[in-house]
């Protein structure tokens, strides 16, 4: 990898975190980027809920021969090596598949049984995170006849991964999108062992919409993610994640076994709903940017405490707050309070107003 390139390519990657595109728009740019400085034949990239890993979305680029379907689905089940919710814990969150397995990657469960099949030897991954948060993965893929991912590669991943986890990041908070109307109302699916739909409410199919998918005949790419997550785990967890949709719309996604008279069955049951501010609020402020201080000065000034309040609450001085507000307003890209509470709560949460909240805490149509 010759340095200039290198160099060239995160200078590339700088400009087109900053440069305000949607998250599946940076995917692209950064993909082109990418192949600069690290050559390979393809990639697969997207977005992940920073609360709970689970995988969101994704972009793949010259992958024919793996699914969105296949790649989310291998992330769950049995264990296996690289997965990206170890990595995200890893102080190194890039692993090169031929180093994992000391030589043999036949070892890993998705090697044999997906890579294999698209004659693709060689794998290197990386988890994509920001402030202690996962909000993206990566995975580079080079077939057969070319030589593997090379440590000095890694190191280059490693290095950037803090700027492609801020295009991600910034991704899904660009701008105030255009939003369509949609019903209130939770739409619930239920899906046999074999992952097909056999049933769904009236609001299901505006809802696989909404995601990028079709509720008959394709699986959007977040109910895969708590679907398969569902299926590799026991107990009473649920699998849960929030999701902005391309009209700019917060959703909540999460699936559970269903119950018979004899018990749990094979079937799982998928809601989307609209999501609370609870839910929305925190992730909205954390892809921001902020520390933790300044995510606590702004939930109190959301709250509509003055400064002096802030201070009193946060155990800081009144003029520490006012330093605090200055980077928050810098970052968020606002002038004042007033502005700060419409960028974060209004433009993401309400964008509905003159209508009445529902018993989500969401609104509902007019």
């Amino acid at each position: 990898m010759k340095t200039y390139r290198a160099e060239g390519a995160s200078a590339g990657l700088e400009a087109v975190a900053d440069a305000g595109l949607r998250w599946d728009d940076f995917c692209v740019a950064a993909t082109e980027l990418l192949g600069r400085a690290i050559p390979f034949d393809s990639l697969c990239m997207g977005t992940a809920d920073p609360a709970t890993n689970l995988l969101c979305g994704a972009v793949m680029h010259d992958l024919d021969q793996l699914t969105t379907d296949e790649f989310v689905a291998a992330e769950y089940g049995d264990p296996d090596y690289n997965h990206f919710v170890d990595l995200a814990q890893r102080p190194v969150g890039v692993s090169i598949l031929a180093e994992e397995t000391e030589g043999n990657p036949q070892l890993s469960r998705r090697y044999r049984e997906f890579l294999t099949r698209g004659d693709i030897p060689h794998e290197m991954r990386s988890a994509l995170r920001s402030g202690g948060r996962m909000w993206g993965v990566l995975t580079l893929y080079r077939s057969s006849g070319r030589s593997g991912f090379s440590p000095g590669e890694a190191d280059f991943l490693r290095r950037i991964e803090p700027v492609l986890a801020r295009g991600l990041r910034r991704g899904l908070i660009v701008g105030d999108l255009q939003r369509a109307q949609r019903s209130s109302a939770a739409a619930v699916v239920i899906l046999n062992a074999a992952d097909q739909v056999v049933s769904a409410t009236d609001a299901a199919e505006q809802r696989f919409q909404d995601l990028g998918g079709d509720l008959w005949s394709q699986l959007p790419v977040p109910v895969v993610s708590v679907l398969a997550a569902a299926r590799g785990v026991g107990g009473s967890f649920v699998p849960e994640l929030q999701i902005r949709t391309m009209a700019g719309e917060w959703l909540t996604l999460h699936a559970a076994r269903v119950r018979g008279p004899e018990g749990v069955t094979t079937d799982i049951a998928v809601t989307i709903s609209p999501a609370g501010p609870a839910e929305i609020v925190p992730l909205v402020i954390a892809a921001y940017g902020l520390t933790g201080r300044e995510q606590g000065v702004v939930q109190q000034v959301l709250s509509g405490a003055s400064t002096q309040e802030i201070a009193q609450r946060l155990h800081l001085s009144p003029y520490t707050v006012q330093d605090h507000l200055k980077v928050v307003f810098e970052k968020v890209g606002v002038s004042s309070r007033r502005e700060l509470t419409s960028r974060v709560f209004f433009d993401h949460y309400v964008g509905r107003l003159g209508q009445s909240p529902t018993a989500t805490g969401w609104f509902a149509e007019g």
